[in-house]
């Protein structure tokens, strides 16, 4: 396990920083290949989720509009036979008042058997859309579940093919942050959170910083190649090393970690 150096030099400093990077650039490219496979896989879960529960509640509809169906076609059986008995009281009445009465008790279910018929279409009307929709949204969901089961196996090729690398880079990653002094370490981890493509530690290439490309003046790039201090580029922020140091240091990190991997 890496440990911090007491009384490091700058360049010993510089060194620690730059393992660092290597490694964890390597990470960041490894998860850039899975891009944004984790939030749509995440993104289609959701909506499967949505889309279920919409289905849920159409059929809970539908259900309940079937039970009010059944209702009013109770509502009908009832007046039909209240219209019979009253029919049938009818042709015992003694008076033109009774008849009149049962008349119109005849009349009033004969309108409750209309209303009722009247509702059990308005109900099947609704019942007929309902299973439109309902059909549309089974579609919806079957096609959300390909995809979702595509994009799946498509993350799951791409996590395998890397696990062990990813693995083994994170095990580095963290021993490689053992050697790196406190104060810099927030520095790095502030610096690459900040940064775009992750960089928080970069050579100086043809005279200018590897994080923003302008050119540096001779002198200070003379103190950088010195290795004497830690240096930070005043225009993206992030720490500045000489290209041979980062070169040298990449090449011995790739030496290492290739003999992990091949382990």
């Amino acid at each position: 396990m890496a440990k911090k150096k007491k009384n490091a030099t700058p360049e010993e400093k510089l060194r620690a920083l730059l393992a660092l990077q290597v490694i964890d650039t390597k990470i960041d490219i490894i998860r850039e290949v899975r891009g944004e496979l984790p939030l749509e896989v995440k993104y289609l879960e959701d909506e499967i989720e949505g889309v279920k529960l919409r289905v849920e509640k159409i059929n809970s509809e539908i259900h309940d509009l079937n039970i009010q169906i059944t209702d009013k076609k109770n509502v009908i059986e009832l007046a039909k036979g209240l219209i019979e008995k009253y029919k049938s009281q009818q042709d015992n009445v003694r008076n033109n008042r009774e008849y009149d009465a049962l008349s119109k008790e005849i009349e009033f279910q004969e309108l409750e058997m209309q209303l009722a018929e009247k509702r059990i279409k308005e109900y099947k009307a609704k019942i007929a859309h309902k299973q439109e929709v309902l059909g549309g949204s089974q579609d919806k969901l079957a096609e959300v579940e390909e995809a979702l089961v595509a994009k799946k196996t498509e993350l799951e090729e791409i996590t395998a093919e890397n696990a062990k690398e990813e693995k083994v880079l994170i095990e580095q990653s963290t021993i490689a942050a053992e050697a790196v002094e406190d104060r810099l370490l927030k520095a790095y981890n502030r610096i690459r959170k900040s940064a775009v493509n992750g960089l928080a530690v970069v050579p100086v290439e043809r005279g200018a910083s590897g994080g923003s490309y302008i050119k540096i003046p001779p002198q200070r790039e003379i103190d950088i190649a010195a290795r004497k201090k830690i240096i930070i580029d005043e225009h993206s922020g992030r720490i500045l090393v000489d290209a041979a140091l980062a070169e040298e240091e990449e090449k011995k990190m790739n030496k290492k970690l290739s003999k992990l991997l091949s382990a």
